[in-house]
């Protein structure tokens, strides 16, 4: 149906008579008569009706300009969205891992709540791949990932990855070693710890696939017994001697744990900003990608 259409009839049942809408849009009435019956054949349904010398919606004609107000303002809000001059507004959906969402997005969200109060940002949790698919399957504006250098995530061609920040990791392990001598900070080597359990993240195979890669380098399969998604609570299972575990080297721990380097090659962490080719232009969402870092 044409735009036109809709909104003479939309005037039509604001003003209620032909010549008022005329009047309104600047033309005559036998024009917009002509404009409603075209409509009519669009909408195969009668329109209007008469109602003495002057005309009357029929219930089909007062639910399509029902529609037509929504429809309309969908389009200008639309055209408006699109405007690249307009004051950007909208709802950005996120995705992202814990640490993504705290250290670069809620920097982010809290600035353009002073600058751009049209823009709001919708934030969900998610791992790496749970976030790769929603912005996949279009669920999402923009995804919050990471992987390791030593488990890369493959990317495809209708992405756009912006890098963010990379982080080393180490091992946590007890403060005080099986000797009763605090643990040192010297880069460690694996074959230390072959025997011990070890911990991995749940939802996340990256981790473990680094873990088993490091200690393949070293001559030793890892026996995974614990798989943990909260870096708290794998401090914790450390803090008990209950197994090892991968920790970022600039997290801070609150017990009885050290954070030891990892020989080369090293894990290291690295965080990315993705969104689909060609959205990026959005307005909301390239003032959130701008702020993020």
């Amino acid at each position: 149906m044409d735009l036109h259409r809709l909104r003479v009839l939309v005037e039509l049942s604001r003003l209620g008579s032909m010549h008022a809408v005329a009047e309104s849009m600047h033309t005559s009435t036998s024009t917009v008569s002509q404009q409603i019956a075209t409509l009519a054949r669009e909408a195969g349904a009668a329109l209007v009706e008469p109602a003495g010398r002057r005309v009357r919606l029929t219930p089909a004609g007062r639910r399509l300009a029902d529609h037509a107000v929504a429809i309309l303002a969908a389009v200008d809000t639309a055209r408006h969205d699109l405007d690249p001059d307009a004051e950007p507004a909208g709802a950005v959906v996120v995705a992202g891992f814990a640490t993504a969402i705290r250290r670069s997005l809620l920097p982010a969200v809290d600035e353009l709540a002073e600058s751009h109060p049209g823009v709001t940002v919708s934030i969900h949790e998610y791992e790496p791949l749970e976030a790769l698919d929603l912005i996949g399957a279009d669920d999402v504006d923009l995804a919050l990932v990471y992987d390791y250098n030593l488990a890369p995530v493959s990317l495809g061609h209708d992405l756009v990855v912006r890098p963010l920040w990379e982080v080393p990791w180490g091992l946590g392990v007890r403060a005080t070693g099986r000797r009763g001598r605090r643990a040192e900070t010297r880069a460690t080597d694996l074959r230390e710890y072959a025997a011990d359990d070890w911990i991995v993240n749940s939802r996340n195979t990256a981790d473990e696939d680094v873990v088993r890669t490091l200690a393949s380098l070293v001559g030793f399969t890892p026996r995974v017994v614990h798989r943990i998604d909260s870096l708290e609570l794998l401090e914790d299972l450390v803090d008990a001697g209950r197994g090892v575990g991968l920790l970022p080297m600039d997290y801070q721990t609150s017990k009885q744990v050290v954070i030891r380097p990892v020989a080369a090659p090293g894990a290291t962490l690295r965080a990315y900003a993705v969104v689909r080719r060609g959205r990026e232009a959005w307005p909301p969402l390239r003032l959130v990608l701008d702020r993020i870092s």
